[in-house]
């Protein structure tokens, strides 16, 4: 077995894989909800589409696209191990527990938040992102040329009221994950300073706020404006 086998496969080498794949998801959600923000555009949408198909057809944005999933898979995989082997190192609890003096609540239940942002992820792909690439969408025209009208599906969906709740709870919860897991991939890392780590931090909270915010705000400006 090589050294970077051997590495990849330590307990070391799995949180490090884990705070590489996270880091890389964040940097993800700032470029997802920074093209989305064209949802709040007043053009009927045009915006909107021609983002859309720019990110489904543009080759480099395909390769980044693989790198996400494989990303998203190696998170949920690499997180589902370690906390086997956490539970198995210690199958006993100890007998007096001041977890909720030493840890915040986002770190003792990132299993939970994970799997509840996992489950949002399927269904956000299978209304979205599915019907953009294989489903029967309308087509518009924007000069001469013609566009899948996503815009059309997102305004459908988001004027139904229980998805528009869920949207907004999921976004509650990845802020939670976020909050914990932002900091922690630094620290994994071994970039925790005690002159940087606060910034890292304070970034750290205002960053799981504003893109969850963000996200949220994008079917309920649908919901109420259309």
């Amino acid at each position: 077995m090589s050294w970077v086998s051997k590495t990849l496969s330590s307990t070391l080498g799995k949180k490090l894989i884990m705070a590489l794949t996270g880091l890389f998801l964040i940097l993800f959600l700032i470029g997802h909800v920074s093209g989305n923000t064209l949802l709040f555009k007043n053009d009927g949408g045009e915006a909107f589409n021609i983002y859309a198909k720019f990110m489904t057809t543009n080759p480099a944005v395909k390769l980044l696209s693989y790198i996400t999933y494989i990303s998203v898979l190696a998170h949920v995989v690499y997180s589902i191990i370690l906390t086997k082997s956490n539970k198995t190192a210690r199958p006993i609890g100890y007998a007096i527990s001041k977890s909720e003096t030493n840890s915040a609540w986002s770190s003792r239940n990132m299993g939970v938040l994970g799997t509840i942002v996992l489950i949002f992820i399927v269904i956000h792909l299978q209304g979205f992102w599915y019907k953009m690439h294989w489903g029967n969408l309308p087509m518009v025209e924007y000069n001469g040329e013609q566009y899948k009208d996503l815009f059309a599906i997102v305004q459908f969906a988001f004027q139904q009221e229980w998805l528009v709740a869920l949207y907004v709870l999921s976004m509650v919860f990845l802020g939670f994950h976020l909050s914990h897991g932002f900091s922690s991939a630094f620290q994994t890392l071994g970039l925790n300073h005690v002159k940087y780590s606060p910034a890292i931090k304070k970034i750290g909270l205002a960053f799981s706020i504003i893109v969850p915010a963000l996200f949220a705000s994008m079917p309920l400006y649908i919901y109420f404006m259309y």
